[in-house]
């Protein structure tokens, strides 16, 4: 855990852009994303693991992080004798991003109403400290 906020800004400063920064994703997940904006038709996790060249488990915890976050959206294709499989495609990126920035509005509406409340508490005491001799 950071020891300060401005050590916690500075670490937060450090991730390489906005995927990192928003929702912790991997580089994996990018590759991910990328390469199914990329694609025409939704693919299936064997699929995604076969482009990326990377084990099929792998490649399943990558698609569940990009759905968990909302980048991309799960469809069932169901077989005429039975039986389904999902396929994945990404969100609209339009979508996403308004996402994001509401997310930052509601992140700097927080902050604004913490530093209030912290000017609000201590400007508003008297200084109890003595001054200091010179």
């Amino acid at each position: 855990m950071a020891n300060s906020m401005s050590e916690m800004l500075r670490q937060d400063m450090q991730c390489e852009g906005l995927l990192e920064c928003f929702h912790d994703l991997k580089e994996i997940d990018k590759n991910v994303f990328q390469m199914l904006n990329e694609t025409e038709e939704p693919l299936t996790v064997d699929d995604i693991a076969e482009r990326i060249d990377r084990e099929r488990s792998t490649a399943y915890r990558s698609v569940q992080r990009l759905l968990q976050v909302g980048f991309i959206q799960k469809e069932q294709i169901n077989y005429e004798q039975g039986g389904y499989y999902h396929v994945y495609r990404p969100r609209d990126a339009d979508e996403i991003a308004q996402e994001m920035q509401r997310m930052l509005n509601d992140w700097y509406a927080k902050m604004g109403q913490l530093i209030g409340e912290f000017g609000d508490k201590y400007a508003a005491e008297p200084d109890q400290s003595p001054p200091i001799e010179g």
